[in-house]
């Protein structure tokens, strides 16, 4: 478990090494993946959606659901 800050430093030094590459993300915090071009959502092994953080979001998908259910812990 890390604090905000730290959080927030860690995203910060991602993005610099992510920046012009492809890279695959698998991430436990999904305000991790905000910045992502495409996020693809398994449930069981099975692909449910793909998009963007923002169409997603406005979508009002699995990942939109789950997103809120962790920015309201």
């Amino acid at each position: 478990s890390v604090d905000t800050e730290t959080e927030n430093h860690i995203k910060q030094a991602l993005n610099i090494l992510m920046a012009g590459r492809t890279t695959l993300i698998i991430a436990h915090r999904l305000s991790t993946l905000e910045g992502a071009d495409r996020v693809v959502v398994l449930k069981q092994g099975e692909l449910v959606e793909t998009g963007d953080h923002n169409s997603l979001i406005a979508a009002d998908s699995e990942y939109a659901q789950l997103f809120r259910q962790q920015i309201h812990l």
